[in-house]
C-alpha cells in the first residue's frame, strides 16, 4: 500500500508575527518557518502504519518555492521514503492546493492520502475535503485514530456528542487531528542523512492548467485591543460592580 502526505510550510507555531505596515498581509520576512504540526501528526500515523506492516512506501509532497524543500527534508528525516517538490512561486489556496494534490495522485496512485485537518496559518481546514471531492474518494475528517484492515481505512473522529467510527473503503482520504498521535523526534543523524537524499521536482502547470484565484485578500488587521479589567476586594463588591454596569438598583 502506497501512502502520500501533504506537508504545508508555514511560520512555526511557537512565532508570534505581526502585520505588514500597509495591512496587507502578514509579516514574515526573516521569520523562523516550519512544517504544519496537523501535517506531522499525518506524517508519523504514515510512518507507524508502515511500521506495522501495512504500508510499503510513502510519499511527501509540498506545493510551494525551493525553500520548501526543507520541510520535505524533514519528513525525509522522521521516515519518509520519498519527497517531490510541486514547484509553484504564487501562493496558492485550498482549492488550487486540492486541485494540484489530485494531479499528483493521478500520476503516484495512492492507496491512501493524508493531509492536516488544518494548516494554522490560514486554519481554512478545506484542502482534504475538496481533494476528496474532486477524485470522488470516501473521505475521514479530523482523525483521532487511524487504521487499515483489510482494505479498508477505519477512521475514528470526534463529533459534537462525541466519536464516530468509519469504514472508508480504499483509496481514500483522511484529514489528521493533533489527537491522532504524537510525532516522534527527529534526530540530528537523521537530518543530517535526509540532506542528501534527492528530492524529486514537479512543475505545478504540468499538473493543473488553470490555477488561477478565486479569493482575493483584502486587509488584516489586529482584533480591537480589549479594555483593562479592574480588581475587586471581595465578593460584595464584586456584585455591585456587576450589578452597577447592568444597571440593577441594589
Amino acid at each position: 500500500m502506497k501512502i502520500l502526505v501533504a506537508i504545508k510550510r508555514v511560520v512555526d507555531y511557537n512565532i508570534k508575527v505581526g502585520i505588514k505596515a500597509d495591512g496587507s498581509n502578514v509579516d514574515i520576512d526573516g521569520v523562523k518557518m516550519s512544517a504544519n504540526p496537523f501535517d506531522e501528526n499525518a506524517i508519523e500515523q504514515a510512518i507507524r502504519l508502515k511500521e506495522q506492516g501495512k504500508a510499503t512506501e510513502i510519499v511527501a509532497v509540498s506545493i510551494g518555492s525551493a525553500a520548501n524543500q526543507d520541510v520535505l527534508r524533514h519528513a525525509l528525516a522522521m521516515g519518509v521514503d520519498r519527497a517531490v517538490l510541486v514547484e509553484h512561486e504564487a501562493e496558492v489556496q485550498s482549492l488550487e492546493v486540492a486541485k494540484l494534490l489530485k494531479g499528483l495522485v493521478e500520476q503516484e496512485q495512492p492507496d491512501l492520502i493524508i493531509l492536516g485537518k488544518q494548516a494554522v496559518d490560514d486554519d481554512a481546514g478545506q484542502a482534504g475535503q475538496m481533494l476528496a471531492a474532486l477524485l470522488n474518494y470516501p473521505q475521514g475528517t479530523f482523525a483521532s485514530a487511524l487504521d487499515i484492515e483489510a482494505n479498508e481505512a477505519i477512521v475514528t473522529r470526534e463529533v459534537d456528542g462525541g466519536t464516530e467510527t468509519l469504514a472508508l473503503q480504499l483509496p481514500a482520504v483522511v484529514t489528521a487531528d493533533l489527537r491522532l498521535n504524537d510525532p516522534r523526534f527527529v534526530k540530528l543523524p537523521n537530518l543530517m542523512q535526509a540532506r542528501k537524499k534527492p528530492i524529486e521536482t514537479l512543475v505545478a502547470a504540468d499538473l493543473v492548467s488553470d490555477l488561477s484565484t478565486r479569493l482575493s485578500l483584502l486587509q488584516v488587521a489586529e482584533p480591537p485591543a480589549r479594555k483593562p479589567g479592574i480588581k475587586v476586594d471581595s465578593v460584595d463588591a464584586l456584585l455591585q460592580q456587576l450589578r452597577a454596569k447592568e444597571g440593577i438598583e441594589l
